[in-house]
């Protein structure tokens, strides 16, 4: 990376004092990071501001400032803007625009960070490929992300993560998508967005910033992008039960630790296998093939890449532990990830029980207790056992005794949930374990964990 202090100011439309000619290798926001040779940018946030750490930033080395007030640190050039978060967006926008690469933006209410591991897969089969990592998906972590690109990069998928109107605009204009994927539109953030309707509206704002006629690849099977019409550009749809789709995932055959399908589009057929269970992460894989086809990665090339995608940090990730199965995936949760979840529990092959470990699910606003309700009565048709932890979690619990399911527990305290879940694991049993991230159900996962080890 090089830019020198008056394309920064160019870029972000502000005003600048001090060298013009200086150059920046690299961007940071977090004076505890910056490196000789920086432009270190003061963004204020809820509970810190920027500017405060700006002399920190310059003793450590930052070479250039960009600020919407003073700061004490005249020593090196200082570029003003009257908004340093629209200024990083910015300059992340005219960053991008340097690369004549394709860039794939992934937004939706759930699957987007699986669809973008695999997206990234299948790309890498052809091009060196940038991607989202972690959380990094917010109007802070993508600009950051796009300023990672380099001259060896051939191609880069983004994530793009929101919770109200307006975000997911602003974050495809600084990434400017080659070709769009919405997985899913379910109920996250319906506090701020109100409906569906305007979830489906703040997802579809991807095409905001868009190239040209750019295709959007969307989920065919899910009801609310079916009412998606003409948006200027292609729509390419992708799923496992929609004939129509473009590309569809057929004939789904779900092992222990992996799934066979094949995918059916235009080109012909591809078989397929990835090393992850349930129908949502085929669904996810046949989005991801897609979007390589589209942008050139050879059909058996993409099929061998899927093979070694890795799931990312608790997400549906299988451990065999003395003929017990486990499916790590609380990393986050909404009523669709949940019911899918479920859904993979019960296809897992299971010699015991299926017991499935779920806490709450967060940020659902006023249909919270219908949605735990109407999940855990879900769980009694799809586990032997229940084991729910949280304050909503009470509601799983309603439910599941609702349809019948006579092993319905709640706990307050992950503790006792633990104790119960090592009394009655037998070898094997398959225990799904999924809740948003806030609920750290992790730690249950430790307890076990230890346990086996004490074991051994």
């Amino acid at each position: 990376m090089r830019m020198s202090v008056k394309e920064i100011a160019h870029a972000v439309h502000g005003s600048y004092t001090g060298e013009g000619n200086i150059e920046i290798s690299s961007v940071f926001i977090d004076s505890r990071k910056v490196l000789p040779g920086c432009l270190f940018i003061a963004i204020r946030g809820e509970r810190m501001d920027g500017h405060q750490f700006a002399a920190s930033a310059v003793q450590s080395g930052a070479a250039v400032l960009l600020c919407h007030k003073e700061v004490e640190a005249s020593d090196v050039p200082v570029i003003r803007v009257e908004d340093t978060s629209r200024a990083l967006l910015d300059l992340a926008a005219w960053y991008r625009g340097k690369f004549d690469i394709p860039v794939v933006g992934v937004t939706g209410s759930v699957g987007k960070t699986t669809t973008k591991d695999m997206a990234a897969c299948v790309l890498s089969a052809r091009y060196p490929t940038l991607k989202t990592e972690g959380n990094f998906n917010n109007e802070i972590g993508l600009p950051l992300t796009v300023f990672g690109l380099e001259k060896e990069y051939g191609a880069a998928v983004l994530e793009m993560g929101m919770s109200n109107f307006g975000e997911i605009s602003r974050l495809s204009k600084a990434a400017s998508p080659d070709l769009g994927i919405i997985t899913k539109i379910g109920v996250s953030h319906m506090e701020t967005l109100g409906s569906r309707e305007g979830i489906l509206k703040a997802k579809l704002e991807i095409l905001d910033g868009m190239k040209g006629r750019a295709p959007l690849l969307i989920n065919g099977d899910d009801d609310m992008l079916a009412t998606v019409g003409d948006v200027g550009h292609p729509l390419i749809r992708f799923g496992v039960e929609n004939e129509k789709c473009d590309f569809l995932a057929q004939d789904i055959r779900q092992g222990e630790e992996e799934t066979t399908f094949i995918i059916r589009h235009e080109g012909g057929c591809q078989e397929v296998t990835i090393p992850a269970v349930g129908v949502h992460a085929v669904c996810d894989a046949t989005a991801a093939f897609a979007a390589g086809i589209l942008l050139g990665v050879d059909s058996e090339k993409a099929a061998m890449a899927l093979r070694g995608y890795q799931p990312s940090g608790m997400r549906q990730h299988v451990v065999k532990r003395d003929g017990i199965t486990v499916i790590e995936d609380c990393y986050n949760a909404s009523p669709d990830s949940v019911q899918a979840a479920l859904d993979t529990l019960k296809r897992m092959p299971c010699q015991g029980k299926r017991i499935a470990v779920l806490g709450d699910m967060l940020e659902l606003g006023t249909i919270s207790r219908q949605a735990h309700t109407k999940c855990g009565a879900l769980a009694a048709h799809n586990a032997d056992f229940l084991l729910a932890y949280g304050p909503m979690a009470a509601q799983y619990v309603q439910g599941a005794d609702a349809e019948g399911l006579k092993e319905a527990r709640h706990f307050d305290d992950k503790e006792s949930l633990a104790e119960t879940l090592l009394s009655v694991l037998e070898k094997g049993d398959v225990v799904l374990f999924k809740a948003s991230r806030g609920m750290q159900l992790e730690e249950v996962l430790k307890t076990l964990y230890e346990r086996w080890e004490k074991k051994c």
